[in-house]
C-alpha cells in the first residue's frame, strides 16, 4: 500500500454501525496508522525489554541480587498492568479512547518518576506497579479503538501489521537499554519512556480523530458493568479465547522474566545478550507480518490451533534434544529450538485476541478490559509460580511450552464445540 491510502476495511469486513452519521473514520494513511498504533501499544514491551540488560546493575544498586526477586522487576509491572486493564475498558466505553488513554499516559509518567527517584528495591517495585496500571491504557484502550474500524479478518490484519511493526521494538529495545543505561545509567531508562510516551501521545491527539462517537458511549453503571461483563464471560468465544491466550502466554512470560539470567548467567553472553534476545523477537515480528496474510487466507481459528499444536510439538522436541546436556543446550542449539517457536507465538497472539473480541464489539471497551486483565493474570501466575522453580536451565520454560500449549489447545477446541450457532455463523 501507498503512504496515501487511507485505513479503510476491506469490503468483506465492515465497520459495525457503519450506517449511523455519527461513526468514526480513520483519517490518516494506512502506513501511518500502523506506526502509530504500535508505537502505543510497544510502552509495555519497551518497559518491560529495554531494562532487562540493567537487571544485575538495579539489584547491586538496591541490594536485591537473587534471581527471583530480579523477576519481580518485570512480573510487578504486569501485576499493575493486569489490575488497570479492568477500568480503563469500561472508562473509555463512557469518555472515549482519547481521553482514556491520556489518562493512562499520565499514570504511567508519574510511575517513571517514582521510579527514576527510588532510592529502596520497594519505591521502585511501586513505580513499576505504577506503570503497569498506567500503560494498561494505551494497552487495552488501543485495541478497543482498533475494533472500532475494524471487524473480522479485517482487525486480525489490522492486528498482525501492528503487531510486527511493534515486535521490532522489543527487538532494539534491550540494545537501546542498554546503550542508554550505559551512557547516563539505569535510571535514565524511564526519563525515555516518559519521553517516548509523550511523543506518542501529541501523534495521537494531532492525527487520530476519536473513534468512537457520543451516540454510540456507554454510561458507566452498576447495570452497564454488569451487562459489559456478563456479555464477556458468556460469550463462548470471548471466554474460551481469552483462558487460551492468557495459558499460553505464561511461558512466554517466564521466558522474559528469566531471560537475563539465562542468557548473561546460563550461557555467559555478559553486553552480547541484548543481540540474542533480539534475534529471537525477530522470529515473532516475522510471524506477525505473515500472519496478515494467513489469517485472510485460512483463518484465524485455523491459524491459532495450528500454531499452538506445532508449539507443543517443537517444545517437546527440544526438552528431548537438551535432556542429553542436562537441559542446558548449547547457545547454538538453544536459539535454533526456540527460533521456531517463538514463530509459531507470533501467529498465535494476534489472532487469539481478536477471536476473543469478534463477538463482543458492541461493549469493546468492556470486552478489552476483562480479556486483557484475565488473560495477564493467567500468564503472570503461571510465569510467577514456574519462576521459583527456574534452575538456570531450559526445564522449566520448555516444559512449561509443551504442558501449557496442551491446555491452551485443549480449551480452544472445547470453545469450538461449545461454540453456539449464532456466533458460528460470523466464523472467520
Amino acid at each position: 500500500m501507498t503512504q496515501q491510502t487511507t485505513v479503510n476495511p476491506p469490503s468483506e469486513a465492515q465497520t459495525p454501525n457503519e450506517t449511523d452519521k455519527d461513526q468514526a473514520q480513520p483519517n490518516m494513511p494506512f502506513a501511518e496508522f500502523i506506526i502509530l498504533m504500535a508505537l502505543l501499544m510497544s510502552l509495555p514491551a519497551l518497559s518491560t525489554d529495554a531494562i532487562l540488560p540493567s537487571l544485575d546493575q538495579v539489584g547491586r544498586e538496591l541490594g536485591h541480587t537473587v534471581p527471583q526477586d530480579l523477576q519481580k522487576v518485570i512480573t510487578t509491572l504486569f501485576a499493575g498492568l493486569a489490575i488497570g486493564q479492568l477500568f480503563y475498558g469500561p472508562l473509555s466505553d463512557q469518555l472515549g479512547r482519547k481521553k482514556t488513554i491520556f489518562i493512562g499516559m499520565a499514570i504511567f509518567i508519574a510511575g517513571n518518576i517514582l521510579a527514576m527517584v527510588s532510592t529502596s528495591f520497594e519505591t521502585l517495585m511501586l513505580g513499576r506497579f505504577l506503570q503497569g496500571i498506567g500503560v494498561a491504557g494505551p494497552r487495552i484502550v488501543l485495541i478497543a479503538l482498533v475494533r472500532d474500524l475494524f471487524v473480522g479478518r479485517a482487525m486480525a490484519r489490522v492486528m498482525s501489521f501492528v503487531m510486527g511493526v511493534f515486535i521490532f521494538v522489543p527487538v532494539i529495545a534491550p540494545i537501546l537499554g542498554q546503550v542508554v543505561a550505559q551512557i547516563a545509567g539505569w535510571r535514565s531508562l524511564f526519563l525515555f519512556f516518559m519521553l517516548l510516551s509523550t511523543i506518542g501521545g501529541v501523534w495521537l491527539l494531532v492525527r487520530q480523530k476519536e473513534t468512537l462517537p457520543p451516540s454510540r458511549r456507554i454510561k458507566i453503571s452498576p447495570a452497564s458493568l454488569w451487562n459489559g461483563t456478563r456479555t464477556v464471560f458468556t460469550t463462548v468465544s470471548c471466554l474460551g479465547y481469552m483462558i487460551g491466550a492468557g495459558i499460553v502466554m505464561g511461558p512466554f512470560v517466564l521466558y522474559i522474566s528469566i531471560a537475563q539470567h539465562l542468557f548473561q548467567s546460563t550461557y555467559g553472553l555478559g553486553e552480547n545478550f541484548p543481540y540474542f534476545f533480539a534475534g529471537l523477537a525477530l522470529s515473532i515480528g516475522v510471524a506477525s507480518f505473515a500472519n496478515s496474510r494467513l489469517a485472510v487466507h485460512f483463518g484465524m481459528r485455523r491459524v491459532a490451533k495450528t500454531a499452538v499444536t506445532a508449539l507443543i510439538i517443537l517444545a517437546a522436541i527440544s526438552l528431548a534434544v537438551s535432556y542429553p546436556y542436562g537441559f542446558v543446550p548449547p547457545l547454538w542449539l538453544f536459539v535454533a529450538m526456540f527460533c521456531p517457536m517463538f514463530f509459531c507465538i507470533g501467529l498465535m497472539f494476534g489472532n487469539m485476541n481478536s477471536l476473543a473480541m469478534e463477538e463482543v464489539g458492541h461493549v469493546a471497551g468492556m470486552a478489552s478490559a476483562w480479556v486483557g486483565a484475565i488473560s495477564t493474570f493467567i500468564a503472570m501466575g503461571i510465569a510467577t509460580g514456574l519462576g521459583l522453580i527456574y534452575d538456570g536451565s531450559i526445564l522449566a520454560l520448555a516444559g512449561a511450552f509443551v504442558f501449557c500449549g496442551l491446555a491452551s489447545v485443549t480449551v480452544i477446541t472445547v470453545t469450538e464445540k461449545l461454540r453456539p450457532k449464532t456466533e458460528a455463523a460470523n466464523r472467520s
